[in-house]
């Protein structure tokens, strides 16, 4: 009877110790982190299910830039090559090959976007604007669900380095992860400058 309580009272006491050094936060935070990467996947993966209906529309204007065009089936062969794991997470290298992936996977699209505007034909073809409109929305999830992983993982970060959850963090194997930068936010948040120089006035018209 003395053994059975006093085992319990052990088993109450590592309880109780693993919630004070916050055990018990990492194991909820990881877990929300995984959520919000999941989110985050799901959107990318959303965008880029998008591109081959988008590129074979733009396909159908003639005269369209093909060097844009390009830029946009070779970004996404890129961004789609890289397997987003769970793992990926863990990973600060394949963390940033994915990261800057993405980025050069919107550039390209922006790009595209704002090479459309040239073309009359794309402006006026419903198909193609209902598929902008699709793009759009989802590059604001995208923008969303990017927000919630960088707030989580700061919070997770935060845990791991502080003291004395970081003893926790070093004895179960909780690494700092890493996390989508400042500069490629600001990347994808601006739109590329294009310019297009206005058609010379015809000797006709003057």
């Amino acid at each position: 009877m003395i053994r059975t309580v006093w085992l319990a009272a052990l088993a109450l006491a590592m309880a109780l110790g693993l919630s004070g050094c916050g055990y018990n936060d990492f194991q909820r935070l990881d877990e929300q982190v995984k959520a919000a990467w999941s989110e985050v996947v799901n959107q990318y993966q959303r965008r880029a299910d998008l591109i081959p209906n988008i590129v074979a529309t733009v396909k159908g204007e003639a005269s369209f830039e093909q060097e844009t065009l390009t830029k946009v089936i070779e970004a996404r062969a890129k961004a789609t090559s890289i397997q987003a794991t769970p793992e990926l997470i863990n990973n600060p290298e394949a963390f940033d090959r994915f990261q800057k992936a993405q980025g050069e996977l919107t550039g390209a699209l922006s790009r595209l976007l704002v090479v459309s505007e040239q073309y009359p034909n794309l402006k006026a073809n419903a198909a193609f604007q209902d598929l902008r409109t699709q793009l759009e929305g989802t590059e604001n999830r995208i923008t969303v669900a990017r927000n919630r992983y960088i707030k989580t993982v700061a919070d997770y970060n935060v845990l791991a380095r502080s003291f004395p959850t970081n003893l926790t963090a070093m004895m179960f194997g909780y690494s700092v992860k890493p996390n989508f930068t400042v500069q490629n936010e600001a990347q994808i948040s601006t739109p590329p400058a294009v310019s297009f120089e206005k058609p010379a006035a015809s000797a006709a018209s003057r």
